[in-house]
């Protein structure tokens, strides 16, 4: 799978995610600005980034570009642990929730697949501050279950065609 970038729009996505309660916690504008330099992206974007953090955002006006399966279910589990930041997941972070999953294609199964993911690397940061929060390791690990799945289902194909034949 490739490594492309993440694009600005997808943390602007998140940034609006972040404001679905009406407030961004600064840990979560930490965490979604953090997250944006350690993907590299350029200091123009980090300054939009940042702003809309600090203004809020609506989802609707956020284009998400295409992106490869494993990118788009890495923002779902980044959105789900931004709403969870705070210690509390608002009934409008929720449906935040829903809507970037629907934007993002991802279906339902594979929402609560990356959510459980999400989690499972929370547990194994040193602390409960984002700052300790593994993004990268949340990316591999996506990426890793994803691989394994496919590979997987191949493998159940490839016998149900023995078994038919």
């Amino acid at each position: 799978m490739s490594e492309e970038k993440l694009g600005r729009d997808v943390f602007m996505a998140l940034a609006a995610i972040a404001w679905a309660d009406g407030k961004v916690d600064p840990q979560e504008a930490d965490a979604i600005c953090r997250t944006a330099i350690e993907e590299g992206l350029g200091i123009e974007e980090i300054e939009a980034i940042e702003k809309a953090t600090k203004e809020k955002i609506a989802m609707s006006a956020v284009e998400l570009p295409k992106m490869s399966k494993a990118d788009r279910l890495f923002v779902y589990a980044v959105g789900t642990w931004i709403t969870r930041v705070d210690g509390h997941v608002a009934d409008e972070e929720k449906e935040a929730l829903e809507e970037l999953g629907k934007a993002l294609k991802v279906p339902e199964a594979p929402r609560r697949r990356a959510e459980e993911i999400a989690e499972e690397i929370g547990q194994l940061s040193e602390s409960e501050d984002p700052a300790f929060y593994n993004l990268p390791q949340l990316r591999t690990t996506l990426k890793q279950r994803l691989e394994e799945a496919a590979e997987l289902r191949a493998a159940a194909k490839a016998t149900e065609q023995e078994d038919d034949g």
